[in-house]
């Protein structure tokens, strides 16, 4: 399948630069939760960029995303405005939610973007219900579900992947395996720790890939979603990943050591990448700096719209209400 993916050296700074828009733009984003210039709850998603990259990579404008809390890395993926999605984190009106979201909550109907879903696994009942609805109004299209291990535990897990499977609806079920849920081992919480494994039990195929390497991600999800088309059946597929922060800003990560992130660190999919391409030659010396700066000029131009940005009015914050529509 790989010759499907164009890995040329076009392809592959694209990808390269893709993951570190979602890492600048993160570091950001928690130097600004430190300022509290950003409320509420944050999950990082340092470490991860691969499995968003990559799969969002497969897709076409068509397909539908649902995502979870940790959600940065799939908006930007998939192309969802750095200045707007700044803005939505700052509570602003000029946020693809009109600063109502926030962190957990990014959404972007023009981007076929429904997520993120702040209650574990709670976006893939949602998912099965936007492939049925695909399905039923004959639109080719795939829905993408994000989740991580944690949800595996859900009751929500298993029902969808049945039903998904019974109904032959067209879902890419994407774990991104970190290993850790919220702070619970994979082989603590898990009998069977290999989650491709549980797709099984429901006739469903699957995959495990390693999520710390973009171009794997980018060939899985690609045959993933092929396979989707020709056979009319979902698929899962298992990323096998690490964050390298805490679950969120305010977990003290007493579950894992020091020791134990520094040897993922070794791994981590942007330095991965940057060090392959500068050894084969395909980005010049220099190159990386010009991607840095970059990014840097991006994220400081969205600080800027988000700051410049206008508060809801106090009276509005009953719009959108149930009340909106109950005649008086």
């Amino acid at each position: 399948m790989t010759d499907k993916v164009h890995l040329d050296r076009t392809h592959l700074r694209h990808l390269l630069t893709a993951m570190l828009r979602i890492r600048r733009f993160e570091e950001k984003c928690s130097e600004l939760y430190q300022n509290e210039k950003i409320r509420g709850f944050m999950h990082l998603y340092d470490g991860e960029e691969a499995v968003s990259v990559g799969v969002v990579e497969a897709l076409r404008p068509e397909d539908a995303i649902v995502a979870t809390y940790r959600e940065h890395g799939q908006a930007l993926a998939r192309g969802i405005g750095m200045n707007v999605l700044m803005a939505e984190l700052y509570g602003k009106q000029e946020g693809c939610c009109l600063g109502r979201g926030g962190s957990m909550h990014i959404f972007d109907r023009a981007k076929r973007f429904y997520g993120g879903n702040a209650i574990v696994g709670g976006g893939l009942p949602l998912a099965v219900g936007i492939a049925m609805g695909d399905k039923m109004l004959g639109r080719d299209a795939v829905t993408i579900c994000f989740f991580g291990d944690g949800a595996v535990d859900e009751g929500s897990f298993h029902e969808s992947l049945n039903l998904a499977e019974l109904w032959k609806l067209p879902v890419l079920f994407v774990c991104e395996n970190n290993l850790y849920s919220m702070g619970m081992a994979l082989e603590r919480a898990e009998a069977e720790t290999h989650i491709e494994r549980k797709a099984i039990a429901y006739r469903m195929a699957g995959e495990t890939v390693d999520g710390m390497d973009v171009v794997a991600v980018e060939v899985a999800a690609q045959y993933a979603i092929e396979r989707i088309k020709r056979t009319s059946e979902p698929y899962l597929l298992e990323c096998r990943t690490y964050r390298f922060r805490a679950h969120s800003l305010f977990d003290p990560q007493l579950y894992r050591s020091r020791e134990e992130v520094a040897a993922w660190r070794e791994k981590d999919p942007i330095k991965h990448l940057e060090t392959w391409l500068e050894q084969n030659g395909i980005l010049r010396a220099g190159e990386v700096a010009e991607i840095e700066t970059s990014v840097a000029t991006e994220i400081e131009a969205a600080v800027v719209f988000a700051e410049a940005g206008t508060w809801e009015p106090v009276e509005d914050l009953e719009k959108f209400t149930i009340m909106d529509r109950v005649p008086q």
